[in-house]
């Protein structure tokens, strides 16, 4: 095999189902290895953004890696902020990038798509990627790879692989996978001992499960460990969508001040919190109502435990679980958990439509056809989804960048095969929206709610006297069918009652629902993180 060959069949071994990508110059021989190899189905999209909110979106689903191709400079420089957000939110991202020959920078001449040096672009990567490799030699190159793939599985953070374009029929060598890094299995009793020593004594222990339980594909697990301590569970804001699947012990999502009143005192009253993946940021912890000391938590995460004033050390997430697991096997504890509650029955009158009436819809809908896995946007679209009964959800709580609905959407159908449901604000729409356009080549069918206020009305809540948070009312449903789907505009919940009957019953091509929702009308979730805010400003 060549070295592309050999790439590709590593990919696959190490997890990767498929590559969004986007061809250039320097990118098209390894694109045709790609393409005419057939190792990895290959998904091109419209703007390389799009391509890496794809590919970040099918490797969050399917807790493997995701894998985005892109040509060198224009095509990879335009995709740093997709990388970023999947390094910001521990996403096992495969960067592939097509490069400058060896040769081609001895000629004297500046290349085109070179920005300082031709190193500019390797050098920018390291920021967002926790691993690099140049395959510039073919002997060299299975290790390399080797070493990129484990690290990135390892970290649940990108990688950035460049190939010259050169060097990619090269005859290669098959790559080996790395053997696992080896676990000290005293340290790792050492720490089970002590976590469950702390979790029985706590008088009111509550276990918080956070995005690296479904980066490490340890949801059925986490489970099971919490039926078998008898721990009631949350998920974080950020982990909204975990356990979804799973007979677990779930009451809600902990949103600080936003949240439930019910499921912020669990948390911030436990004595006994033990935070299992979580990442430590603002998105999950800023908004709490009472500050957690987090020297009393017990945090699972990044690779190592934290209990009290002590770490231990290079202990893996999976390694915690199952030890645990090993530790507590036996009968379920039996104990009463009262879920959190959904909004359901949405009367289908003339009543104009509030992000909270999309919710109840959607419950409603799922209630009559089943669940749907979410891709969400950033801005009030997102907080209307912590409104929807539990299921699959990828979105960029964290990093919070606009944009990433419509082509998430698009890499879970491709990831998954199962018809996803979109929630965009109109902003964001404006951004990536057209990536819908590439669905009828591949079959895609999504249902699409687009929240058109005509506003960045996110940012309003912030800064409401600005005039430049107002948009122009762009007519995305009439746009749909250029893209190759339908689209219909409502206004009234009787209107999205129907439109939604009619979109799930239609299949084949997307399906967009432009909604109108007038300016300043938030969702219910939103205006309690408003007005809580606002409320711990004001102590400040």
């Amino acid at each position: 095999m060549n070295l592309t060959e050999q790439l590709l069949t590593a990919l696959k071994r190490h997890g990767a189902r498929q590559i969004f990508g986007i061809p250039g110059d320097f990118a098209l021989p390894y694109f045709r290895i790609i393409e005419e190899s057939k190792i990895l189905p290959l998904y091109t999209l419209s703007h390389e953004p799009g391509v890496g909110f794809a590919a970040d979106a099918a490797a969050r689903i399917n807790a493997s890696l995701g894998v985005a191709a892109v040509t060198y400079g224009a095509g990879a420089l335009n995709m740093i902020n997709s990388v970023a957000a999947a390094f910001a939110e521990k996403s096992p991202l495969v960067v592939l990038s097509g490069g400058p020959g060896k040769n081609e920078s001895r000629s004297g001449l500046l290349l085109h798509h070179q920005a300082k040096t031709l190193d500019s672009q390797f050098q920018i990567f390291k920021e967002i990627t926790c691993d690099q490799c140049r395959l510039d030699d073919a002997d060299r190159a299975p290790a390399d790879i080797a070493r990129v793939l484990a690290s990135c599985l390892r970290h649940s953070e990108p990688v950035y692989i460049e190939i010259p374009r050169d060097m990619v029929a090269m005859p290669c060598a098959a790559v080996v996978p790395e053997v696992p890094q080896a676990v000290d299995p005293d340290a790792l009793d050492a720490c089970v001992d002590e976590i469950l020593a702390r979790l029985a004594q706590a008088k009111s222990p509550v276990l918080m499960a956070g995005v690296e339980v479904r980066r490490y594909g340890l949801e059925d697990k986490v489970a099971a460990l919490s039926r078998r301590l008898g721990l009631p569970v949350v998920t974080s804001f950020m982990g909204r969508g975990l356990l979804a699947e799973q007979d677990a012990p779930l009451i809600g999502t902990y949103m600080g001040v936003a949240g439930l009143p019910e499921v912020t005192h669990l948390v911030e009253s436990s004595d006994g919190l033990f935070l299992l993946g979580e990442i430590i940021c603002d998105t999950n912890f800023a908004v709490s109502e009472t500050k957690i000391d987090m020297r009393k938590t017990i945090q699972a995460l990044n690779g190592q435990v934290n209990i009290g004033y002590h770490t231990y050390a290079r202990l893996p997430l999976a390694a915690v679980v199952n030890r645990m697991l090993a530790r507590v096997s036996g009968p379920d504890k039996a104990f009463h958990v009262t879920p959190q509650h959904f909004p359901t029955g949405l009367p289908a009158d003339q009543q104009s439509i509030t992000p909270t009436d999309i919710a109840t819809a959607v419950n409603d809908l799922m209630v009559r056809h089943g669940k749907m896995p979410i891709a969400s946007d950033m801005g009030d679209c997102l907080f209307t989804a912590m409104e929807i009964n539990h299921t699959a959800l990828v979105a960029p709580g964290y990093y919070a960048t606009m944009g990433f609905g419509v082509p998430a959407g698009l890499g879970l159908q491709a990831a998954t095969g199962e018809r996803p449901l979109i929630l965009v604000g109109d902003g964001a729409f404006q951004m990536t929206g057209w990536e819908l356009g590439n669905c009828r080549r591949y079959g895609w069918d999504p249902i699409v709610i687009v929240f058109n206020n005509a506003s960045w009305e996110m940012l309003r809540t912030f800064q409401p006297e600005s005039g430049f948070n107002d948009l122009d009312h762009w007519g995305f449903a009439e746009i749909a069918s250029g893209l190759g789907g339908d689209g219909v505009r409502v206004g009234t919940r009787a209107e999205l009652h129907t439109a939604l009957e009619h979109a799930v019953a239609t299949r084949g091509k997307f399906q967009l629902i432009e909604v109108t929702i007038p300016r300043g009308v938030l969702s219910s979730t939103l205006q309690r993180f408003v007005a809580g805010v606002k409320r711990l400003n004001a102590v400040k």
